[in-house]
């Protein structure tokens, strides 16, 4: 599978397009598309010469974007940001963690809690009190500027990948589980889990050592060395973010018309060409969307973990690089 990361795809796709790929020899990691023409088009990963940079930043800050989605009537989170010292002794801004436990006691615990800028999950924590809510921040401002801090939303959690006038895939995202087998320890099964994604290729990393998983096990009134019965089922995580160790079900086949007409206007409205729409919905996916919220739009969506669904997601992933290749060959 780790021939379904973007630049190792990439380098694998462009001679059928006469394109030249400039691997970075490191890390192979990033690298330069040359155009028959001696033209060059750059990408880092899945970030790619596509989307233009003011719109790029303007989705990398989850709350400009909540701002800007919502006066483009797009339901989003409620939510505020909030800034660490160091922020607030050089931009002379207010909110610290005091105003955002006041903000959280206001919204109603439980809140999210998020890094503002961060990606893949890093930092996300549902917090059920001040103490909870406190190490959040504290967590998130050891590495970020800024927090956001958010009224929870019920529903399950899916992501719709654009690009240009067509939806290229959607999947459903559950977060990091284990099933138990009636002996081993949720610790036993956690590094189970790790060694099997690891044999597998998948670049994922489970948290074995973050706070969250206690956390989240404490109010199942469980821990690490627990022993879950045959079968059962332990959620360890609150964010179904792929990256925290989530898993993927496919479900492009099965999204209403209302979905792929929302995440094509959205990515649009947006100024971008290539996205990853994230929402959450209690309805089913093949209903008409009435009842969703528009948690993020990611610029740069990873499909390797999509890809591992199985070959014919690989397909969709590797008929969507060279879509991409096509395009920054016109452009």
């Amino acid at each position: 599978m780790k021939g379904f990361l973007a630049p190792e795809t990439l380098v694998r796709l462009a001679p059928r397009l006469g394109l030249t790929i400039e691997l970075e020899p490191e890390f192979r990691y990033a690298g330069a598309i040359v155009l028959p023409d001696g033209r060059r088009r750059y990408f880092r990963n899945t970030h790619f010469d596509l989307n233009g940079q003011g719109a790029t930043e303007i989705a990398r800050d989850k709350a400009y974007a909540a701002y800007f989605m919502a006066r483009l009537g797009y339901p989003v989170p409620e939510g505020q940001t909030f800034f660490n010292p160091a922020m607030l002794r050089w931009a002379g801004a207010t909110r610290d963690s005091a105003h955002a436990g006041a903000y959280a006691r206001a919204l109603g615990y439980p809140v999210i809690v998020k890094p503002n800028n961060g990606s893949q999950g890093r930092g996300v924590t549902k917090a059920w009190n001040g103490r909870e809510l406190a190490r959040a921040l504290r967590a998130i401002f050891a590495r970020e500027n800024v927090a956001l801090v958010q009224r929870p939303v019920a529903g399950a959690d899916y992501r719709i990948v654009v690009l240009d006038s067509a939806v290229v895939c959607a999947y459903r995202r559950t977060p990091l589980a284990v099933t138990g087998d009636g002996r081993a320890t949720i610790r036993e099964l956690l590094q189970r889990k790790h060694e099997a994604f690891a044999a597998s290729g998948r670049d994922t990393t489970i948290p074995r050592d973050d706070f969250r998983i206690p956390l989240h096990l404490r109010r199942l009134h469980l821990t690490l060395d627990s022993i879950p019965a045959a079968g059962m089922q332990i959620g360890l995580m609150d964010n179904a973010n792929l990256s925290t160790g989530g898993e993927a079900v496919d479900v492009t086949a099965r999204i209403h018309p209302t979905v792929r007409v929302m995440a094509l206007a959205l990515t649009r409205d947006m100024g971008l060409r290539y996205a990853g729409v994230d929402i959450l919905t209690p309805a089913p996916i093949d209903t008409a969307l009435a009842d969703y919220v528009v948690l993020e739009i990611n610029t740069a969506p990873g499909l390797d973990h999509y890809a591992q669904i199985g070959p014919a997601q690989q397909a969709v992933v590797e008929a969507m690089y060279t879509q991409i290749l096509r395009a920054l060959l016109a452009s």
